[in-house]
């Protein structure tokens, strides 16, 4: 199964980023992939709020998911929008993931459920949880390649989700992201092959990259990871289209080699000695 995974730096432009999108839709359908996965904040990128609150929308008026939808519906394709900023029914955000079928339709939604507050010794401050409501549920999805578990950047941190998705039955894990320079060159490549090799899946994640109008800098080096933890992808710093096959031979090969998942027990409880 061929996949496509689009790496890019998005900007303070809904518009422009939708058409980054809609032409990695084409581009990925030409190129034979099944599905596309795109990164987190596909939508915008944009880290002042005031500026950002204009272009913020309810679900079904957002025009960044229009467009996509209405692009993998005239190119059959599917597409994993890694995630959108959405304005919910109570007025509040979330950072929102989309499934997209090849008929335009929306077959699963995630919000993300971990959110990144920290203050980094380069200066750098983040606070997600004063934009952001956090989401609630974990989500499968059945797609052309496989059943998909769904997640959002930060998330990766945190191994338990990984083992509730793959419990569900995901044989692929999406973790897109909008990933800071220093804690992606120090944990990036480990943690995600570490959730490759933990939960025998593929994993994918779509990563923006570069210096973005706003004047962050992400990480990129988008990767497709086989279930034996072996990088099948890294598309480096540059923004652009690859494409990785996925076999799912080798993820039932992984799993007979190493059943790991079928020896998992329910965590007893901790006693403190």
């Amino acid at each position: 199964m061929k996949i496509a995974i689009l790496q890019t730096t998005s900007g303070i432009d809904p518009a422009a980023n939708a058409a980054t999108l809609c032409h990695a839709v084409a581009e990925a359908a030409a190129g034979g992939a099944a599905m596309l996965f795109t990164p987190e904040m596909s939508g915008l990128v944009d880290r002042d709020r005031g500026r950002a609150a204009k272009n913020v929308w309810m679900e079904d008026e957002d025009p960044v998911l229009a467009a996509v939808r209405a692009a993998a519906a005239e190119h059959r394709l599917w597409v994993h929008i890694g995630s959108l900023m959405i304005r919910r029914a109570d007025g509040k955000l979330a950072n929102r993931g989309f499934v997209i079928d090849d008929r335009g339709a929306i077959r699963a939604r995630y919000d993300k459920l971990h959110l990144f507050d920290v203050d980094l010794p380069s200066g750098e401050s983040w606070r997600e949880s004063a934009a952001y409501t956090a989401g609630e549920g974990a989500v499968v999805v059945d797609t052309p390649a496989g059943a998909l578990g769904t997640t959002i950047c930060y998330d990766l941190r945190f191994p338990d989700l990984y083992r509730a998705l793959t419990d569900a039955g995901a044989t692929i894990l999406a973790m897109p992201a909008a990933f800071t320079r220093p804690t992606g060159a120090a944990h990036w490549h480990v943690l995600l092959r570490a959730r490759a090799i933990e939960g025998a899946a593929f994993v994918v994640a779509a990563a923006q990259t570069g210096v973005h109008e706003d004047g962050r800098a992400t990480y990129g080096h988008s990767l497709v990871i086989d279930p034996w933890g072996e990088v099948l992808l890294d598309m480096g710093e540059e923004p652009g289209l690859g494409f990785a096959e996925l076999d799912p031979a080798a993820l039932e090969d992984v799993r007979m080699r190493v059943p790991a998942l079928k020896h998992r027990r329910p965590i007893p409880e901790v006693v403190r000695a």
